[in-house]
C-alpha cells in the first residue's frame, strides 16, 4: 500500500481519485518517452556535435590516464560508465549554459548528446586496456623477458615504440566494430538482451535530463569534484616520500574509490588471496628453498619461488576463465536454441491469428528510433574485409613472427567470437576478452613454435584477438543505451568509431610518457611494476614450451588450483545468489598471488566506508557513492600527469620514507651507532 501510496503521489492524484479505488499503474510500465515527448529527436548528424567531439576528447585523455595507472598497477579496471556520463553532462550543460547566457546557444544539450559522449569517451579509455599496455603489448619488452629469464631472445622481444603500437592499434581495432554491426536488430530488438551495463547507463542519462535529476546531478559533480581535489592533494603529499624504494604508507585514493565501486565480495576475495598467499603459502615455500628449487636462484627466476607465485596465479585464472567461457557459451547456446523456439511459435501464433503480446509505448517509440537511421550490412561487411586485409599485410611488417596466414585464420574465426562474446555480454554483463585473448596466447604460439618466435607471435595474437571482441561487445552495450535514449545508431557507431581513434592515439602517448618518464616501469616493487605483464608473458611461455618451464611440484599445485577454482565457481552457481555473495571469487583471489596484498586494504577501506555509510544513510549513498569514488579515482589518477612531467624535468622527491622489521630496524641503530 505504501508504494502505491508512493505512486500515486508522484502521478500527482488525489485522494478523491485514490477512494474511488485508482489505482495507479505500476513502476515497471510508467512511461519514460512520453516524459520526453515535447522534446524532438535531432537527426543523427546533429547529435554528434564539435562541442560533443571536443569534451569526449578532453575526458578520453583523463579516463586514459586512470585506465593506464590502474593497469600498470593492479589491473582491476572498474567500470567508469557512470563517471563518463555525468561528466560529460556537466561540462556540456555548463557550455550551453554560458552560450545562453551570451545569447549564443544554437541547439540545445540532449540526453542523445549525452548517450554520444559517454560512448565515445568510453571507446577511447577502453583502448588503454584493450591496448596491452599492462599486459600483452608490455610482455613483449626487455625488461619483463629480463625478468621471466626464459625465451629471452632477440626473436621473442620487440621493446615499445610509439610508432609502431599506435600503427598496430589503429589496423586491429576497428574489426570488432564492423563485426556485429549487422547484428544490432537482431541482439537488441529480436533477442531484447538486457546489456546490464549499457542499461544501467542509459537510466542514468535519461534521469539526468529530468529537472529533478540535473538537480541531482549537480550535486553529484559537486561531490565528485570535492573529492577529487582531497585525492589529488593527498596524491600531491605522498610524492614528497618516494624518493625510495620500498615506501608503503600509500593508501591510494583510487583502490579506495575502486573498492567503492566494486561489490563486496570482489574486495573481501582480494584480502583472503593475499592472505592465502603472502600470508601462508609463499613462507612455506621459500622454507623449502635448497628442496624444492635452488637457494642461489634469482628472485625473478621463474625456476625459483617466482614461478610458484605465477603459475599458481595462471591455474587459478585459466581455471576461473575457463569455467566462465564455458557457462557463458552454454548461456548463449540455450539462449539462442529458445529465441529459435520463440520464434517459431511466434509463425505459428501469427498464422493462427493469435495476438503476440503488444508492445509498450516506450519500446514502439525507441524501436521505431532505432531502426530509422540504418547502417547497411554492406558497409559492414566491406568494412570489415577491407580492414582485415589492410591489417593481414599490415601486422606481419610489424611482427614478423606472426604471419599473414595466422591472422586470417583469427579473422575467419574473430566475428564467431565477438559475436558469443557480445551475446554472452548481453545475459551477464561479462565479457570474456581476456580469456579469448589467452587462448590466441595458446594456440598461436603452438603453432609458430619456440624456433620461430613463438612466444612474441602469441602475445601479438591475443592483442589482435582481444582488439575485436572487446570492441565487438562494448559497441552493442552503446548500442543498447542508444536504443534507450533514442540515439541514432549511426551517431553511436561514428562515435564508437571517433573514440576508438582517439584511444588509439592517446593511449599510446600516455604509456609513452609513462615509459618514459619512469625508469623503472614493470620492475617488480616499483610504483608502476606491470604485474600483469609478466603474466601474460609466462603464458606464452607456457603454451610454445610446456610443462617443462615449471619448477618442481608447481604442476601438482597448478592443477590443484586450477580444478579448486572451477569447484569453487560450481559451488557458487548451485548455492545460488543469496549465499553465493558469501563464498570468494576465484579470479579475485588469484589477482594478490603475484601482485601483492597492498591495494587489497584499500580496497577493502572503500568497501568499510560505503557499508558503513549506507547503513547511516542508504538513500545518500546510494546517490552520491558512485561520484565520490570517481572523484577519488579521478584525483589520484590526473596525478600522474604531473608526476610524470617532474620525473621528465628531472625533479625527484625531497624525502625518502620506509618501514623496516624490528630486527633490521636494530642492525640499523647499531650501524648508526658504530
Amino acid at each position: 500500500m505504501a508504494s502505491r501510496n508512493n505512486r500515486a503521489k508522484d502521478m500527482d492524484l488525489t485522494d478523491e481519485e485514490l477512494a474511488a479505488g485508482f489505482d495507479p499503474p505500476p513502476d515497471d510500465i510508467i512511461s519514460v518517452e512520453k516524459t520526453f515527448e515535447a522534446k524532438p529527436v535531432a537527426p543523427w548528424h546533429r547529435q554528434l556535435t564539435a562541442r560533443a567531439v571536443i569534451v569526449s576528447f578532453v575526458l578520453a585523455v583523463l579516463f586514459t590516464f586512470i585506465v593506464m595507472k590502474l593497469n600498470l598497477t593492479t589491473g582491476i579496471i572498474p567500470s567508469l560508465n557512470v563517471s563518463a556520463g555525468l561528466l560529460g553532462f556537466f561540462f556540456v550543460k555548463t557550455w550551453t549554459k554560458l552560450l545562453a547566457k551570451a545569447g549564443m546557444l544554437k541547439h540545445p544539450f540532449t540526453r542523445q548528446e549525452n548517450t554520444v559522449i559517454q560512448t565515445c569517451v568510453v571507446a577511447a579509455g577502453g583502448i588503454a586496456f584493450s591496448g596491452g599496455f599492462g599486459s600483452y603489448l608490455f610482455a613483449m619488452s626487455s625488461e619483463i623477458a629480463k625478468q621471466s629469464g626464459e625465451a629471452n631472445a632477440a626473436k621473442n622481444i620487440k621493446d615499445p615504440g610509439l610508432g609502431w603500437m599506435i600503427g598496430f592499434l589503429f589496423v586491429v581495432s576497428f574489426l570488432g566494430l564492423f563485426s556485429v554491426v549487422p547484428l544490432r536488430k537482431i541482439m537488441i530488438i529480436d533477442f531484447k538482451l538486457t546489456y546490464p551495463s549499457g542499461t544501467a547507463t542509459a537510466h542514468l542519462i535519461n534521469s539526468f535530463h529530468t529537472p529533478e535529476g540535473a538537480k541531482l546531478a549537480k550535486k553529484q559533480v559537486k561531490a565528485l569534484g570535492k573529492f577529487f581535489c582531497y585525492s589529488f592533494a593527498w596524491s600531491f603529499f605522498q610524492w614528497f616520500f618516494t624518493a625510495g624504494d620500498g615506501f608503503y604508507f600509500d593508501f591510494s585514493g583510487t583502490y579506495v574509490g575502486v573498492g567503492m565501486i566494486c561489490p563486496y565480495i570482489i574486495n573481501v576475495s582480494l584480502l583472503v588471496g593475499g592472505i592465502l598467499s603472502w600470508g601462508i603459502m609463499w613462507p612455506l615455500i621459500d622454507n623449502r628453498k635448497g628442496d624444492w628449487f635452488s637457494a642461489d636462484l634469482s628472485k625473478s627466476s621463474l625456476h625459483g619461488l617466482q614461478g610458484y607465485q605465477v603459475f599458481i596465479a595462471i591455474a587459478m585464472i585459466l581455471g576461473d576463465g575457463l569455467y566462465n567461457f564455458v557457462k557463458v557459451l552454454g548461456r548463449t547456446l540455450i539462449g539462442l536454441y529458445n529465441q529459435c523456439c520463440k520464434k517459431d511459435l511466434d509463425i505459428v501464433n501469427s498464422a493462427g491469428d493469435v495476438p503476440s503480446p503488444s508492445l509498450s509505448y516506450d519500446e514502439k517509440r525507441r524501436t521505431e528510433m532505432f531502426l530509422r537511421d540504418q547502417i547497411p550490412a554492406w558497409f559492414a561487411i566491406v568494412g570489415y574485409v577491407a580492414v582485415a586485409i589492410i591489417s593481414a599485410a599490415t601486422v606481419p611488417h610489424i611482427f614478423h613472427q606472426l604471419k599473414w596466414y595466422y591472422i586470417v585464420v583469427i579473422y575467419i574465426i574473430a566475428p564467431i567470437l565477438a559475436f558469443c562474446n557480445a551475446y554472452g555480454c548481453g545475459l551477464t554483463d561479462w565479457s570474456l576478452a581476456s580469456t579469448y585473448g589467452k587462448l590466441a596466447i595458446f594456440t598461436i604460439g603452438a603453432w609458430a613454435g619456440a624456433a620461430h618466435g613463438g612466444v612474441l607471435a602469441g602475445l601479438a595474437a591475443c592483442g589482435v584477438m582481444m582488439n575485436i571482441v572487446s570492441t565487438a561487445s562494448d559497441l552493442m552495450q552503446d548500442f543498447k543505451t542508444g536504443y534507450m535514449t533514442l540515439a541514432s545508431p549511426r551517431s553511436m557507431f561514428l562515435s564508437q568509431f571517433i573514440g576508438t581513434s582517439m584511444g588509439c592515439i592517446i593511449s599510446p602517448c600516455v604509456f609513452w610518457l609513462f615509459y618514459k618518464a619512469f625508469g623503472n616501469l614493470g620492475v617488480p616493487g616499483s610504483q608502476y611494476p606491470a604485474p600483469y605483464a609478466l603474466v601474460y608473458r609466462n603464458m606464452s611461455i607456457l603454451g610454445v614450451d610446456g610443462v617443462s618451464a615449471l619448477p618442481k611440484y608447481c604442476l601438482i599445485l597448478c592443477c590443484v588450483f586450477f580444478v579448486g577454482a572451477i569447484v569453487i565457481d560450481l559451488i557458487r552457481d548451485l548455492v545460488g545468489k543469496k549465499w553465493s555473495k558469501y563464498i570468494p571469487v576465484p579470479m579475485a583471489i588469484a589477482i594478490p598471488f603475484y601482485i601483492g596484498s597492498y591495494f587489497a586494504i584499500d580496497m577493502c577501506l572503500g568497501s568499510l566506508i560505503l557499508f558503513i555509510w549506507q547503513k547511516l544513510n542508504r538513500a545518500n549513498a546510494d546517490a552520491f557513492g558512485s561520484a565520490v569514488a570517481s572523484g577519488l579515482i579521478c584525483g589520484d589518477g590526473i596525478w600522474t600527469l604531473p608526476s610524470s612531467i617532474l620525473a621528465l624535468a628531472g625533479i625527484r622527491p625531497p624525502i625518502c620514507m620506509k618501514f623496516l622489521s624490528r630486527a633490521t630496524n636494530a642492525k640499523v641503530d647499531g650501524f648508526l651507532e658504530s
